[in-house]
């Protein structure tokens, strides 16, 4: 079915937007969405065999031929796509306010120039140009006029499923050197902005009689995930659970994301009047091996980034690392957070993340935002790349230190206190359920999460009060090579590793270091030993220095915390490897790119 792939990421009992539907007959418009979900974009469309072709374009497209904008493919759409203008509400695929920026209607160039101008092509060239990935077409928009061509290209990352394509203006008399799209912010349709249509109560949004979603969540990946294990569960997340007390069972409510009244500081139990603090040096949490259900507990997600503590005082904000560095420089996009805290002064803990096209905070995107990469490298730092800070905790709000303050009541002042807007967002807590939020986590391959006591206070330390339990991966890589040993080391350094691409070709995803002994590293050595070769087996550069080529033989079991995101310096590769040993049961031609690495999502 043409529009499965469209069905299978939503669900229409909750969403506005249109049910799958492949029309008979074809025309030839086209629409250009403006959208407002994860990160701003324009989806790109043309209907063609009966539904709407799709591309996400970042930067949107543009009438200067100099301009090569980058076009995610996406899923087909339904041709009722067309005029959807609305809000997708919080909790589903592609959350946020749409509006349409421009539509009209399209015509195939053919490949053959005549006379070496364009002319007007066939049905049947626009398959074949599309297939071939090398398509020309004419748009006659409100705003989009002319000749336009997708070009297909080839993916740069590891693993890339091929949907990479450049959407380029020809140049011909509709061509505007120096366009700024930023100029055409309202929609041809209703001539209102993505801000207005957001609080438009004649939205699609608010039309539909769908009941709302399930309480404000962090990104819809996360909504989608728990929904399936609340399925699985006599007890939704968001409720209170049971308390063990002295063998008896009893229920205890559990605080609802928002309360209504709450508490200002200074009435809070434990809080104390005193100046405000010039450092704090933050909480740590334990590192625990397995999750747990408990209902003196909350969870929350392990947010993968740097953790940092803001101080707000006469309308600016200071943000401080947990060794004391200072880190407001390196952010502008925090330093309006003082216009959402209800205080004069505050001081609020929280995690300076990087996010993915869904959502999920990456480390690896976080060391191309500072520029600083393993090792202590130092690369370009990349202010193009956005943040967010993710505030869980509140230590002190106009003249009052909370840190003596139950957590519960911490974060329900919290709530009240500071507000939310794109670069800063509360860190949600569940009540009780552990075990269900790491699963969670663990199907989105993220970090791990956080377990917190309560009625924890804030101690300046590491504390059993507050738990961490990390999620690790496990892949089967080929060893391609080996490193010489350092200082005091025998045998070798690390094992140089790979995964097959679908051409066949071995692509590096790093090395691992670690999870040897003494006794292994010299019985790996013996095996790799004979097998060396003065060839690279790897496809492509590979940065390890002092490196010793095997031939792909043998298969390692390697555990990683995450995959990276690729770089100017090469391809994604697996953060934190550690060598778990030999695998003699698996072929290395059955380690492949397809099966382990995560394809992003490119409808952002």
């Amino acid at each position: 079915m043409a529009l499965e792939e469209y069905k299978r990421k939503r669900r229409f009992e909750d969403t506005p937007e249109p049910p799958p539907k492949v029309e008979k007959k074809s025309g030839h418009r086209f629409v250009v969405q403006k959208h407002d979900a994860t990160r701003l974009h324009y989806d790109f469309r043309l209907e063609m065999d009966g539904v709407l072709k799709s591309w996400a374009v970042p930067k949107g497209p543009s009438l200067d031929p100099a301009d090569k904008r980058l076009a995610m493919q996406v899923e087909d759409h339904p041709v009722s796509y067309f005029d959807f203008e609305g809000t997708i509400p919080e909790g589903n695929y592609g959350a946020g306010a749409v509006i349409v920026w421009d539509v009209g209607t399209w015509e195939p160039l053919s490949p053959q120039p005549v006379k070496g101008k364009f002319v007007p092509g066939t049905a049947a060239e626009a398959r074949e140009m599309l297939q071939k990935g090398d398509f020309k077409f004419r748009l006659h928009g409100q705003r989009l006029k002319g000749d336009f061509a997708l070009i297909h290209i080839k993916g740069r990352r590891p693993g890339s499923k091929g949907t990479e394509w450049l959407l380029i203006k020809k140049k011909d008399d509709e061509a505007v050197e120096g366009y700024d799209i930023e100029a055409y912010d309202t929609s041809v349709l209703s001539h209102k902005t993505i801000a207005q249509i957001a609080g438009d109560k004649d939205s699609a949004e608010w039309k539909s009689s769908r009941p709302a979603s399930r309480g404000k969540v962090t990104a819809p990946w996360l909504a989608e995930t728990l929904a399936k294990l609340d399925k699985k569960k006599t007890k939704p997340l968001t409720t209170g659970g049971t308390e063990e007390h002295r063998g008896k069972t009893k229920r205890r409510p559990s605080p609802s994301p928002v309360i209504s009244v709450l508490p200002v500081a200074k009435s809070l139990p434990g809080a104390v009047k005193r100046p405000m603090p010039a450092a704090i040096t933050p909480m740590l949490a334990t590192p625990v091996e397995k999750p747990f259900d408990d209902p003196e507990w909350f969870f929350e997600i392990k947010w993968d980034g740097y953790r940092a503590v803001a101080f707000i005082e006469n309308g600016k904000v200071r943000l401080v690392s947990r060794n004391q560095n200072d880190l407001t420089g390196q952010y502008s996009d925090l330093h309006d957070l003082p216009k959402l805290v209800k205080a004069k002064n505050a001081i609020l803990d929280g995690e300076i993340a990087a996010l993915d096209e869904q959502g999920r905070a990456s480390f690896s995107l976080m060391q191309q935002r500072t520029g600083i990469r393993s090792g202590g490298r130092r690369a370009a730092a990349r202010l193009d790349v956005p943040v967010v800070y993710y505030i869980f905790d509140l230590l002190y709000a106009d003249g009052y230190d909370v840190r003596r303050v139950a957590l519960e009541e911490r974060k329900q002042a919290l709530v009240r206190i500071v507000g939310a807007n794109e670069f800063v967002r509360h860190s949600e807590h569940f009540p009780e359920r552990g075990i269900a939020l790491f699963e969670a986590a663990k199907q989105q391959g993220l970090e791990g999460i956080l377990a917190k006591r309560r009625g924890s206070l804030y101690e300046e330390r590491r504390s059993r009060d507050w738990l961490k339990i990390k999620i690790t991966q496990t892949v089967d890589c080929v060893i391609g090579g080996y490193t010489d040993p350092e200082g005091s080391r025998e045998y070798f350094g690390s094992v140089v590793l790979g995964l097959y691409n679908e051409h066949g070709q071995l692509i590096h995803v790093g090395q691992a270091g670690t999870g040897f002994t003494q006794a292994t590293l010299k019985g790996i050595w013996q095996i790799l030993k004979p097998l060396e070769t003065k060839r690279s087996p790897f496809y492509g550069t590979v940065e390890a220095a002092n490196a010793h080529w095997v031939k792909p033989q043998r298969v390692a079991e390697i555990k990683f915390t995450e995959w990276t995101h690729e770089t100017v310096e090469g391809g994604m590769k697996l953060r934190a490897p550690v060598f778990m040993g030999l695998r003699e049961d698996k072929d290395p031609k059955q380690c492949t790119l397809a099966d382990q690495i995560p394809i992003l999502k490119t409808e952002i």
